[in-house]
């Protein structure tokens, strides 16, 4: 009786990674955004709270680098600091 495995008999499809997966940002296209995040947290005694925009920024940059899963800012905690969509009265006033 053989048991043999085939291992390359399947291929590896690859998928964005979970919620709260970071995987390395091997070219650092985030580094700048990482940079500031942690410089603002320095500067005010590791305070998240004081550094939100910074955060959005960040996470923003690895959602768009396919870096972590595409998830709504608001979702992530950011709802607040969403720009309001146009108003009517906005709209009307623009040529």
């Amino acid at each position: 009786m053989s048991t043999a495995m085939n291992f390359g008999s399947k291929s590896f499809t690859p998928r964005p990674p979970d919620k709260g997966s970071f995987p390395l940002d091997h070219f650092g296209e985030c580094k700048a955004f990482k940079e500031t995040f942690m410089k603002c947290l320095r500067d005010n005694s590791f305070d998240n709270s004081k550094c939100r925009l910074q955060s959005k920024d960040y996470l923003e940059c690895r959602m768009d680098h396919q870096l972590m899963a595409k998830e709504p800012l608001e979702k992530l905690g950011f709802k607040d600091l969403m720009d309001p969509p146009p108003s009517q009265a906005d709209r009307d006033t623009k040529p």
